[in-house]
C-alpha cells in the first residue's frame, strides 16, 4: 500500500484528483489533503513519514508548493501538478519526480506513479544493501542471514510447519493472504503480504506484483505481454489459484533476479 498526500487550492479540483488516483491506483491510500502553504506545511511537519509521495498544486492560495519545499525538509516524494508549464524547470530543480499539466490525463498520472514506484523500489533496495553492508561490518565481515524457513500454518485443528522449500508462492485477495505449495495445497496466513516478504530470502522470492510473491523454483517459464508486463508459466495444478502477471514496473528487476 502506497500513502499519498494531495495539496490542492481549489476542492473540486481536489476532489476530483482524488478520485483519479483512488479509481486507477487501488493500491494507493489518500493519508491526507491541504489546501494552502500554511495547512501544508503544519501537517507534513506534524507526519513527516506518513505519506509516501506528495501531489502537490504550484499555485496556492498563499503561495506556492516552493514555500513549502522551503520550510520542511520533505521526505516523501514529490509529484506537481499546475495548469501552466512554466514552472517545468524549477519543479525539476528541486527533484520532483515528475510535473503534470492539468487537466491531469490518465496517461500522465500513469507515468508519474510509474516513476514513483521506481524511486520507491531503488530506495528500499538501497537501504536493505546499506543494512546488510553494516551488519557485515559489525560481524566482522559475516554474512547475516535472518530469513525465515518455515511458516507455521494451522490445518484441521493441527499447527504444521511449512518449508519455504515447499513454497510455490504467496498471494492476496479479498484482503486474505494465502501460502500455496508445490503440491497445489493452499493455506490462509495472519500476516500481510508486505510483511511476508520482508521475511523472504529475496534470492529465492520474487514479488511480481503487488498481490503476488512466487518462488524461483515454482517458474517453468516466462512469456512476455502487450505493455510491458509478463506472464508467469507454472506447473498446472498451480495455474488456477492466482495471476501470476509480473507488473510492468517490476518486469526489468525481476529479469535481472531471473539471470542473478
Amino acid at each position: 500500500m502506497l500513502h499519498a498526500f494531495i495539496i490542492e487550492d481549489e476542492p473540486r479540483a481536489r476532489k476530483n484528483f482524488i478520485s483519479l488516483l483512488e479509481k486507477n491506483f487501488p493500491d494507493f491510500e489518500i493519508v491526507g489533503s491541504a489546501g494552502s502553504v500554511k495547512e501544508s506545511v503544519e501537517w507534513l511537519t506534524a507526519h513527516p513519514t506518513d505519506a509516501d509521495v506528495v501531489f502537490m498544486d504550484v499555485e496556492l492560495s498563499d503561495g506556492t508548493c516552493f514555500d513549502i519545499l522551503s520550510r520542511v525538509d520533505l521526505q516523501p516524494l514529490v509529484v506537481m501538478t499546475t495548469a501552466y508549464d512554466n514552472y517545468a524547470v524549477k519543479a525539476f530543480e528541486v527533484n520532483s519526480v515528475d510535473y503534470l499539466l492539468k487537466p491531469v490525463s490518465v496517461e500522465d498520472l500513469h507515468r508519474a506513479v510509474g516513476r514513483v514506484r521506481e524511486r520507491l523500489e531503488a530506495k528500499e533496495g538501497s537501504q536493505q544493501q546499506n543494512l546488510e553492508r553494516l551488519a557485515r561490518q559489525l560481524l566482522g565481515g559475516q554474512t547475516v542471514v535472518a530469513h525465515k524457513e518455515k511458516f507455521i500454518v494451522t490445518l484441521n485443528n493441527r499447527i504444521v510447519p511449512v518449508s519455504t522449500r515447499d513454497i510455490a508462492f504467496f498471494y492476496t485477495e479479498a484482503k486474505s493472504t494465502y501460502l500455496v505449495t508445490h503440491q497445489a495445497v493452499c493455506h490462509v496466513l495472519d500476516e500481510s503480504l508486505d510483511t511476508v516478504e520482508q521475511q523472504l530470502d529475496p534470492q529465492r522470492f520474487f514479488r511480481i506484483s503487488r498481490s503476488c510473491i512466487v518462488s524461483e523454483d515454482a517458474i517453468e517459464s516466462v512469456s512476455k505481454m502487450l505493455g510491458g508486463r509478463m506472464q508467469v508459466s507454472v506447473a498446472d495444478a498451480l495455474k488456477s489459484f492466482t495471476d501470476l502477471t509480473v507488473s510492468r514496473s517490476r518486469a526489468n528487476a525481476f529479469l535481472a533476479w531471473l539471470g542473478k
